[in-house]
């Protein structure tokens, strides 16, 4: 058994339908994916909303998976309280 402080981050949940593991952001990246802008902002209210959960420390270690997606995160601003997101070129994604 775990102990509790390295469970809180195991945020993965299995997907039936689709018989994957999928991540706590998953829904958020693909969101991303599918508004297809070159660029997008996000505050994190709005973040919140499209992942049903806030969002928090760990985004930063989760941010790694949109690139899957053909995306990658760029600014992100405290003050503001937004995030950027962009789409990555072809190269990038190969």
């Amino acid at each position: 058994m775990y102990p509790l402080e390295y469970m809180k981050d195991f945020q993965y949940k299995y997907n039936k339908k689709e018989k994957k593991i999928m991540s706590k952001y998953d829904t958020l990246w693909q969101y991303v994916q599918n508004e297809g802008q070159q660029s997008l902002r996000l505050t994190f209210e709005e973040i919140e909303k499209v992942a049903g959960i806030p969002i928090d420390h760990s985004f930063l270690t989760y941010k790694k998976e949109l690139t899957k997606y053909g995306y990658q995160v760029g600014k992100i601003s405290m003050k503001e309280q937004t995030v950027m997101f962009h789409k990555m070129d072809e190269a990038a994604c190969s």
